[in-house]
């Protein structure tokens, strides 16, 4: 086991899940990923033996058959996944993010309904707040719900949906203006819908289509998704939590929980990243001796390593912060943006480390290259973290003059 981000004062249920996970990894997805990558395939057989190892019900209560484990147990065991594949770890995250605001505010009827079918995988999750034109401007969705009668007609278009296509259940963040007068502030006129859907693509339910997966550079295997309502019906029971007007503040606690799994998925990516590199550099010989031995190749690794370490302390710690029950938006904020910064680094000097071989597809390390940008931008830009991180930063550090 590597010597590099370890975790402090986990319980042995925690060592023990992290233990199968990380022997799962090791055998059955760092073997095939790049090729899966390549190709653009979706990872059936690793996704089933997830289901298999209970980690679609990792956070869900005991209660609703999941494991009822913390946010710190799932961050880890992401960290883990990411480390094999990064796209794993995405089908995971969504999921989990659903699951979350299921659990935190969702109604009773819906937690019964839904919570236990997702923790036995039967039911995947995905959620949608992104559209075409909004950007980081969450208080521009222009996606609209009606009331008519005991149910709402959603109309919009969604975009950059993960898992749309293999996803059973959405949950959609639209405005709905019913119960909020002209002049209500954006962000209160916003409601979150628990919308059921088939797999696949095209009209998936009436009113409701998939045009099919959008083609990126990295990120690959995990299907990414536009998501369009057309006169799409959703009963008034789908509302999630029941009441309206609540949704961005769903959204948001779902994105905060989900920064520390972005976080978790930079320190995986970053942590392979330098086994690649230090690997390579013992075998790899120049001027009659392995490149390691150069002292040039040793401080880039010494600063990998280093920003590997930092990464994972900050992922832990915000990880802690929201299970205790504190506000963790200001740690999961810095957390998310040094360790997809870091990734970045990271993995950029294991690129440089193989030389022209790390642009050769032949090698594991072309693979995340092009998967680290993908961090810098999922659940929030470095400038959007920098944002939250400022204004916090003031409340807490506010002038008494």
């Amino acid at each position: 086991m590597a010597r590099l981000a370890q975790t402090a004062g986990l319980t042995d249920v925690q060592q023990e899940i992290l233990a199968t996970v990380r022997d799962f990894v090791d055998k059955e997805i760092i073997p095939v990923a790049t090729e899966l990558e390549h190709r653009d395939e979706y990872p059936q057989a690793i996704v089933d033996g997830l289901k298999e190892l209970g980690l679609f019900g990792l956070m869900i209560p005991e209660e609703y058959g999941g494991l009822g484990e913390s946010l710190l147990t799932y961050a880890l065991c992401v960290e883990e996944i990411a480390r094999g594949w990064m796209s794993v770890s995405g089908i995971i995250n969504t999921h989990f993010i659903v699951a979350y605001m299921l659990k935190q505010h969702g109604t009773q009827e819906q937690k019964d309904h839904f919570l236990p079918r997702m923790a036995a995988g039967d039911i995947r999750g995905a959620f949608s707040m992104s559209e075409p034109a909004l950007g980081s401007d969450v208080s521009a969705i222009t996606s609209k719900a009606v009331k008519d009668g005991e149910e709402y007609v959603l109309t919009g278009q969604k975009m950059w949906l993960t898992n749309g296509g293999t996803s059973s259940l959405v949950a959609v963040l639209v405005r709905s203006d019913e119960g909020h007068p002209e002049g209500t502030a954006p962000h209160r006129s916003m409601t979150t819908f628990l919308v059921e859907k088939e797999p696949g693509f095209g009209e998936v339910r009436p009113g409701l289509t998939i045009p099919g997966k959008i083609d990126k550079m990295g990120y690959k295997g995990v299907d990414t998704t536009e998501l369009i309502m057309d006169g799409l019906r959703v009963p008034a029971d789908r509302v999630l939590g029941g009441a309206t007007g609540r949704g961005f503040y769903q959204m948001m606690d779902g994105v905060e929980v989900g920064r520390v799994n972005v976080a978790a998925r930079g320190c995986g990516v970053a942590q392979r990243a330098f086994e690649l590199g230090v690997s390579y550099a013992q075998q790899r010989h120049t001027f009659g001796k392995p490149i390691a031995q150069h002292q040039a190749i040793q401080f880039k690794l010494a600063e990998m390593a280093t920003k590997v370490e930092a990464a994972h302390a900050m992922m832990v710690n915000a990880a802690r912060k929201k299970d205790s029950g504190e506000r963790n938006d200001l740690e999961a904020g810095m957390a998310k943006y040094l360790a997809s910064e870091y990734c970045k680094e990271v993995v950029e000097d294991a690129f440089r480390i193989h030389g022209g071989y790390g642009f050769s597809k032949e090698y594991e390390i072309e693979r995340l290259y092009r998967e680290a940008p993908m961090l810098l931008i999922g659940e929030g830009t470095a400038e959007i973290q920098k944002m939250i991180i400022g204004r916090r930063l003031l409340e807490e550090y506010r002038f008494q003059g």
